[in-house]
């Protein structure tokens, strides 16, 4: 029985081997060679070698208590003979008679038992024949030639109420789940997106992958945001996945109090958003008729941008109309050559939603935040915008975060774009890890986001700022300082909300560094 369990469970563990590698072989598809291999050999090795260990192991382990007993060999072939009696009667066997259900007496003979494991399993299987054949006894008791065994249960006396009668039924209700009270455990922020990602197959939700669509999709996306929010973190269930895969092997449950969750997600004709985003508008305040456009960058799957979004919009207290535009990133740090690709052909698209909110929302202020691989396209787009910009409608910031982009081309544009908005903010850092890994992908050439031995890039009519020394690039790949970090927070807060310049003026602690091309400032070591 044993052996049937072992192989079942063999089996099965293969069976999910083989789907998990199935998967593997697929998400790796787009990947480099290197990757590749190492991808497609070296991780399905981790899985093998733990299932062929493991299962080497319990071919020795003992059988259980309940297993049948293996025949015993003797001399080749045949089970193991009963002990002959033997003539002392010191050496006598015992012999143990047993009387089942009150009917005729039966006895059995038991051998010496024999050392050793053999000789537990063989008086094991003794022991578990006289159980059978007394159970055998105790059926025949119940067709009539005994009366039944008490049951193992005491009745229920009727003269005891608090046990012949249910449990009364407590004085008050339960408290209602906390969860019914949504505006007291959460708060819920509208995330207007626009994509050109390929929908994915799902019965839970509207979603979407890496692929692209080659077409434009807009939709909304509300998002709650639990009151225990620690700013400027993303809470969300704890997650083990198998690295470089988006393969789970645990998931915390998802808890809209504890956890940013996305409540509902639908897509909507360019007038159900219109008439959305309008009636957030004309409801808002602080930022009153104010626009925020954030683009993501590299390593960026379309759950995660709609969160940082969302995070960003909370964060800040904004209470205007918040967009995404989320180009078809892979959403691994072995596809930048593909996501350098997807985020250039997704111009033509965030060029017609950048176009609707500027043109169509009724927005009389629009910021836009590109990070890293999103400056590309976003860049491109503004060049644009300039030619095209309506009467009326201000381009308040341009905020570029560690931009990914060569830094003579960045140069050329941002001389193109010159006037197009209020002001333009350029946050550079020395320690951004995916700016590194762009940096010698082109040859060590520094990205415009880098700080290099010679100093960052300063240009005239942008506001360069240092955030090196407040940089969390070191905790993770995703390189979004400017997202969660409280000091870079506020600036940007205090940025979109007053325009005021230069830096230092919004946050005094600012070092103003003076070089040969111009001033450019500093946050200082902590």
């Amino acid at each position: 029985m044993s052996h049937l369990v072992n192989s079942v469970l063999f089996v099965v563990a293969g069976a999910a081997a083989l789907g998990v590698y199935t998967v593997i072989w697929r998400k790796t598809a787009h990947r480099p060679m290197a990757a590749k291999l190492l991808m497609r050999v070296a991780l399905p090795l981790l899985l093998i070698v733990p299932i062929t260990l493991l299962f080497k192991f319990s071919a020795h382990v003992p059988y259980s208590e309940t297993a049948a007993t293996p025949p015993e060999m003797e001399g080749g072939s045949g089970y193991k003979k009963k002990a002959e009696k033997p003539d002392t009667d010191d050496a006598k066997p015992a012999t143990s008679t047993a009387k089942n259900g009150g009917g005729p007496g039966h006895h059995f003979e038991t051998a010496e038992p024999m050392p050793g494991p053999a000789g537990e399993m063989k008086a094991e299987s003794e022991r578990l024949r006289a159980e059978s054949e007394r159970d055998k006894a105790q059926s025949e008791t119940t067709r009539g030639l005994a009366p039944p065994p008490p049951a193992s249960k005491p009745a229920v006396s009727a003269a005891d109420p608090s046990l012949a009668q249910p449990p009364a039924a407590p004085s008050q209700p339960p408290p209602a789940p906390a969860v019914a009270d949504e505006k007291s455990a959460w708060d819920i922020v509208p995330v207007y997106f626009g994509t050109d990602r390929r929908r994915l197959e799902s019965p839970k939700r509207l979603d979407y992958g890496f692929e692209r669509s080659r077409q434009l999709e807009l939709g909304r996306a509300l998002v709650t945001v639990p009151k225990s929010h620690k700013v400027p973190l993303i809470e969300r269930p704890w997650v083990v996945k198998i690295p470089y895969f988006d393969v789970k092997v645990y998931e915390e449950t998802e808890d809209p109090q504890k956890h940013f969750t996305m409540q509902e997600i639908k897509t909507l004709s360019r007038e159900e958003l219109l008439d959305l985003v309008r009636a957030r508008l004309a409801a808002s305040a602080s930022f009153k008729d104010h626009a925020l456009v954030f683009v993501h960058g590299f390593n960026t799957s379309f759950d995660h941008a709609v969160y940082r979004t969302a995070q960003i919009a909370n964060d800040l207290k904004f209470d205007g109309a918040t967009f995404l535009y989320s180009w078809p990133s892979g959403g691994g740090v072995a596809s930048y050559t593909y996501d350098r690709e997807s985020a250039g052909q997704s111009e033509p698209f965030m060029r017609d939603f950048l176009n609707l909110v500027v043109k169509e929302t009724g927005a009389k202020a629009v910021s836009v935040i590109a990070h890293s691989m999103g400056n590309e396209p976003v860049l491109q787009v503004l060049k644009d915008l300039k030619r095209s910009k309506p009467d009326g409608v201000v381009i308040s910031q341009i905020i570029l975060a560690a931009p990914d982009v060569d830094r003579d081309n960045f140069e050329n544009i941002t001389k193109e774009i010159k006037g197009l908005a209020k002001g333009v903010t350029l946050y550079v850092a020395s320690n951004d890890r995916a700016l590194g890994i762009s940096r010698r992908f082109h040859g060590g050439i520094p990205r415009a986001g880098d700080v290099p031995a010679g100093g960052p890039l300063v240009l005239p009519d942008i506001d360069t700022i240092d955030i090196t020394a407040v940089s969390t690039d070191s905790l993770g790949m995703n390189h979004s300082s400017y997202a969660e970090n409280n000091a870079l927070l506020n600036d940007i807060a205090l940025l979109i909300q007053t325009g005021e310049r230069p830096p230092e003026k919004r946050i005094p602690i600012l070092a103003r560094v003076a070089t040969p091309k111009g001033d450019y400032w500093r946050y200082p070591a902590p």
